[in-house]
């Protein structure tokens, strides 16, 4: 094996690579620089490789000022603003940071943790030109707990200079900050704390409708899309009346989203969260004043909630995101739903190594640690159906194939169908390409389709190991990412033709060298797990 496979990555270092610090950029001299105006004000940026970046935009106001409150625009300023450097990321612990990565190549600073994190970043390839262009907002992974837009692998240069769109990412409030249910303990003034974080991803949605016409864009074309956490905020956009109509495509990669937390299970993280910061519902309010209750105090109370997500509130939430159905109010809304083949050789297998050298005999109990997944499915039966279908698979190969099955892909598949039921158009993916690093252990595992879209393949070197072959692969798959944005539709000439997805013949992209459409791709799997109903992860 050549040397430059010889490399070891684990899952820290996968998701390091999508929360980076920003790379300094190259500032061009300002009389030079682009200046545009935005409704709060104008913004100056720089040019990268011919593409006009501005980083650090605020669409909305220091959260401290609005803490479990939706958010509000920012206040206006005087002159020109610099935009050319990231903006904080979201409080979160430390061990959500980054820090130096390995991944890039140049030295990190560790991310700044703040209130004031609603800034996003733009790319585009000319001001005020009238051209209308497509418009690609990114929303980051992590869950809804940690992680940020601020990392190498987001850069929207190569996909403006691909395909002449513009591209939006952003930062916005996350875990406790953004999803701490406190209706049921403070009232009124706490009715929608439980969705800020999404009512962040609205107010950034609404700054794009006012402004991307500035930066040439169209506010009528905008695809939202993300990866993990991302794509299951962008499936919960899907279902909330107050971001109706500013979104037009939707892309999700490893994410999905049926059920939001109830209003009890939600209620119950927010009394163990008051419990650990000494509150009471007397006292309750001083949750919102940074003097008293200090944004370094709610972090280290994180820990306390189990789980941290949108809440099925009734108000900005009225209904779960893709339960019992489909979201009506997003039915025509076209949509791709995608997943790696492998998901939980990273997800799982990072943290744990010893699962790349199971036993037959050690499988069944590891598997039993999943058991919510499955159902009432005997977890034997389970092992022997797998070994019936896949004779050459290794006890681990079984257990990566199971709980990727059972715990990512099950999500996915119940949303495709209930879009098909609805007949909204959708096109359905699986990565399947398999990273040559660490001797193949990794296969195609969470997050690594990321840098394929963004066509930012140079960078993902210790991902990819530098197959020259991935070039090809990217340029496929950011070609059809653009197409989508461009016109609803994926298919564009670089790629074969991609039908709907419908429940008769499920025609699946399989991206791969090359790529091909698969009908029902791991059929026999998707029959098994149909018989376990899905639970929504943390919900």
């Amino acid at each position: 094996m050549p040397d430059r496979y010889r490399m070891t990555l684990t899952r820290r270092k996968m998701l390091q690579l999508s929360t980076l610090a920003a790379i300094s950029p190259r500032v061009l001299k300002a009389e030079t620089a682009p200046i545009a105006t935005t409704t709060s004000g104008k913004v100056r940026g720089f040019i990268d490789n011919g593409v006009k970046v501005f980083k650090g935009i605020p669409y909305g106001e220091d959260t401290s000022k609005t803490r479990f409150q939706p958010p509000v625009k920012p206040q206006p300023w005087q002159g020109v603003r610099d935009t050319i450097a990231f903006g904080p990321q979201a409080p979160q612990p430390i061990h959500a940071r980054s820090g130096r990565s390995a991944f890039s190549p140049l030295d990190e600073e560790t991310p700044v943790n703040s209130e004031d994190c609603l800034h996003l970043n733009v790319w585009t390839r000319a001001l005020r030109d009238g051209k209308k262009r497509p418009v690609l907002v990114y929303i980051h992974g992590g869950a809804y707990s940690s992680s940020s837009s601020n990392g190498p692998v987001y850069n929207g240069v190569n996909l403006v200079n691909r395909g002449d769109v513009v591209v939006v990412t952003l930062n916005h409030r996350l875990n406790l900050f953004g999803y701490l249910y406190l209706a049921a303990l403070g009232g009124r003034d706490f009715a929608d704390s439980g969705n800020v974080g999404q009512l962040d991803l609205v107010l950034a949605l609404q700054w794009v409708r006012d402004n991307i016409a500035e930066f040439g864009g169209d506010p009528t074309r905008v695809l939202i899309f993300g990866q993990s956490g991302g794509g299951a905020k962008c499936a919960t956009l899907m279902s909330m009346p107050a971001a109706h109509g500013l979104f037009h495509r939707v892309m999700t990669m490893s994410g999905q989203q049926l059920t939001a937390t109830t209003p009890e299970h939600a209620t119950e993280t927010a009394k163990a969260v008051l419990a650990a910061l000494g509150l009471t519902q007397a006292n309750l309010d001083d949750i919102r004043d940074p003097a008293k209750v200090p944004m370094e105090k709610l972090v280290a109370a994180i820990r306390a909630g189990k789980y941290f997500g949108p809440v099925h509130d009734g108000r900005s939430l009225p209904s779960d995101p893709f339960s019992p159905e489909a979201p009506a109010i997003s039915a025509s809304i076209p949509i791709i739903l995608g997943n790696t083949h492998d998901e939980t050789r990273l997800l799982i297998g990072s943290s744990n190594p010893a699962l790349f050298s199971l036993t037959w005999d050690e499988l069944p109990a590891k598997l039993e640690q999943y058991r919510q997944f499955l159902g009432t499915l005997k977890t034997q039966d389970i092992i022997a159906d797998y070994r019936e279908w896949h004779p050459s698979y290794t006890p681990s190969e079984v257990f990566f194939a199971v709980t990727t099955a059972f715990r990512s892909w099950h999500g996915m598949v119940i949303e495709s169908e209930r879009r098909a039921q609805q007949h909204g158009p959708t096109w359905t993916y699986n990565f399947a390409w398999r990273s040559p690093v660490d001797g193949g252990k990794w296969r195609a595992p969470h997050t690594m389709d990321i840098p394929f879209m963004f066509d930012n393949i140079d960078i993902a070197v210790p991902m990819t190991a530098g197959d020259p072959e991935t070039k090809k692969l990217a340029a496929q798959m950011s070609n059809t990412l653009i197409a989508f944005a461009r016109a609803g539709d994926p298919n564009n000439p670089s790629i074969p033709n991609w039908p709907r997805y419908n429940l008769e013949t499920r025609p699946t992209m399989i991206w791969d060298i090359p790529p091909v459409i698969e009908n029902d791709p791991r059929g026999k799997e998707r029959k098994l797990i149909a018989q376990v109903p899905y639970l929504q992860p943390g919900t």
